[in-house]
């Protein structure tokens, strides 16, 4: 029975563990704490707190694993420690083991709104966008996989939605490229579980809808019956420096499909619903 890592047993990695236990494999997680490793995992799913930027410990709790997943979060003062300095110890520590990485679309600094594939080019350029590429190197020389994730959102998580409910969303014409917690969880699964995988291992994760933020927002607005405000503010007309259409032709070319392929089935099957079962 295969025995697959998940780095980082959250709001992702939890949804790619249960996965993996569901189709046979031994399934281990890290996490941040004891406390939260105490929780214990569903089903077969064994949780362990595990800082992966502290080599000694990754070396000391490391086992013969045929699969090591990466996707631990990060806040913006511990980057460099939970990216780079983690994927160089799970690397050193699982050696034979296929590394997947879950990096970000914002290593493409395309700012014209063309479509960037995995050959465009990924020439960072902000710090923590950087460290990702760092990261990335690592895992390519280990012959591992580079997954560049879109924006996240799913159940209990969506920065477009809060936005719309308190009042603060700004509909703007930069392109928003988006992708579903679970159809991120199925591609590590996919890939984790595919036989042959050509070199360069690097693939896009993200939906087949790239669009303009303002018609989700103008989307989510008629859903909720919510107004927006009328013009952006400063410090909201700042932010989102990238606008670019990201494609995942080639990870679909793999087998590979989103379950939810544009940000209406994701709202209107997963996120609304969950909104509505915790009272909102």
């Amino acid at each position: 029975m295969p025995h697959v890592l998940i780095a980082g047993c959250g709001y992702v990695g939890s949804v790619a563990a249960k996965l993996f236990a569901d189709s046979g494999w031994n399934v281990t997680g890290w996490v941040r704490s004891d406390q939260v490793a105490g929780r214990g995992g569903e089903g077969k799913i064994s949780l362990k707190a595990v800082d992966i930027a502290n080599l000694e410990a990754v070396r000391s709790n490391a086992f013969a694993a045929n699969v090591v997943v990466h996707c631990a979060s990060s806040g913006a003062d511990s980057y460099r420690h939970v990216y780079r300095d983690g994927i160089a110890n799970l690397s050193a520590c699982f050696p034979g083991a296929r590394l997947i990485f879950t990096s970000s679309t914002s290593v493409y600094p395309q700012r014209d709104r063309s479509l960037v594939t995995e050959e465009s080019p990924a020439e960072p350029d902000s710090d923590n966008a950087r460290i990702l590429r760092e990261a990335e190197e690592i895992v390519l020389e280990d012959s591992g996989i580079v997954l560049r994730v879109a924006g996240i959102y799913g159940p209990g998580r969506s920065f477009l939605l809060r936005r719309t409910m308190n009042g603060t969303a700004v509909a703007t014409d930069r392109i928003v490229n988006q992708v579903h917690r679970d159809d991120v969880a199925s591609a590590i699964f996919f890939l984790g579980g595919c036989q042959i995988i050509n070199p360069p291992r690097i693939f896009n994760v993200v939906d087949d809808m790239p669009v303009p933020r303002a018609e989700i927002l103008a989307w989510l607005s008629e859903r909720l019956k919510l107004p927006l405000p009328a013009s952006p503010a400063p410090a909201e007309q700042a932010q989102g420096r990238s606008n670019k259409r990201v494609s995942n032709a080639k990870l679909r070319a793999l087998g590979w499909a989103p379950t939810y392929p544009s940000y209406r089935e994701g709202f209107d099957q997963s996120v609304l619903p969950a909104l509505k079962n915790c009272g909102a």
